[in-house]
């Protein structure tokens, strides 16, 4: 799964990487958590063919999706990752595969490797950033939920696949990395149906991504410096206190 992620690179990039508008200033977002706003990127529905207006625009929605038939979002489960093999037959995610694919930027993203109990060895937090550095483009999913009252929320989740050779050791599961030569098939949901973009829902390349580990300040929302993406040693099985040597059965006491 994908449960934490960061992006740090500034707007200008962004709006350049994605051919948007111009981005209001924000701050590097280094420790992004589910419920929190995101910034996701759509195409311009109003956009006309010969138009100066960018093809896409980007703007923020609620990490962790909510589909349009739920009643009471405090008593849906937190869908905050779409897997890729199900996500167009699945009840929660068909009709935003089908009209509503984002992309969400960012500029690398976190995950445990959880070794069993019995091995001794303590859950290792990882820094995942792209090897070339820069900006990488999630594939999402959107939908805009209506409250009785009225009022509406924007929601996206993080679709994700199985990993690849160079995750693999980490976790089983990556976030789905589009490539630029691919947003517009990939955000087209007049022409392009979801099997006809399944093929982009694939593992990168496994020399895509490089994997830092780095220390257990992630695992906390309120920590949101760039600390947290400081490489520190792998945790190492923890050392179990010597055990003390056993009676010789076959010595007599001479007492």
């Amino acid at each position: 799964m994908c449960g934490r992620y960061a992006l740090t690179a500034t707007p200008k990039d962004i709006s350049e990487f994605f051919a948007l508008a111009d981005l209001d200033d924000f701050p590097a977002r280094y420790n992004i958590a589910p419920t929190q706003p995101i910034l996701v990127v759509m195409s311009s529905e109003k956009r006309e063919p010969g138009s100066n207006l960018p093809e896409r625009r980007a703007f923020l929605a609620r990490w962790g999706l909510i589909p349009g038939w739920v009643k009471d979002m405090k008593e849906f489960p937190l869908l905050i990752n779409a897997r890729s093999e199900t996500a167009i037959g699945k009840a929660s995610f068909r009709a935003a595969m089908r009209h509503r694919r984002i992309l969400i930027p960012a500029t690398g993203f976190y995950e445990w490797r959880r070794p069993p109990k019995e091995s001794g060895v303590r859950p290792q937090a990882y820094w995942i950033r792209p090897k070339r550095g820069g900006v990488v483009a999630f594939a999402g999913l959107m939908e805009t939920w209506s409250s009785a009252d009225g009022s509406e929320v924007d929601t996206a989740a993080i679709m994700t696949t199985t990993a690849n050779g160079g995750i693999r050791h980490i976790h089983d599961r990556m976030p789905v990395v589009i490539a630029p030569e691919d947003f517009s098939r990939w955000l087209d949901c007049k022409t392009q149906e979801p099997r006809e973009v399944a093929d982009l829902m694939r593992p990168v390349q496994e020399d895509f991504f490089e994997a830092l580990p780095v220390s257990d300040l992630v695992n906390k929302v309120a920590n949101m410096g760039p600390d947290l993406q400081k490489p520190v040693a792998v945790a190492q099985p923890e050392e179990e206190p010597p055990k003390k040597p056993k009676p010789d059965s076959t010595q007599m006491s001479l007492f």
